[in-house]
């Protein structure tokens, strides 16, 4: 193999790799996004169930039963 194949070669592997890393930090960007909003969803909806709790009157058939 000739030395400019393997420089080539060397070249076409480290330009992957670098490729690889970018897609690595934007998994990983994507992922802590996703906590952060699985959270807020959490948030809400703990606030809309406290709302219709304050709401929608408790009966025979509700929480006091």
């Amino acid at each position: 193999m000739e030395p400019h194949e393997v420089d080539t070669i060397i070249r076409h592997l480290a330009a992957a790799i670098a490729k690889e890393d970018v897609i690595n930090d934007d998994l990983r960007t994507c992922i802590q996004e996703q906590r952060v909003f699985n959270a807020d969803v959490r948030t809400t909806l703990a606030r809309i169930e406290t709302l219709l709790a304050r709401m929608l009157p408790t009966g025979a058939h509700g929480t006091d039963a």
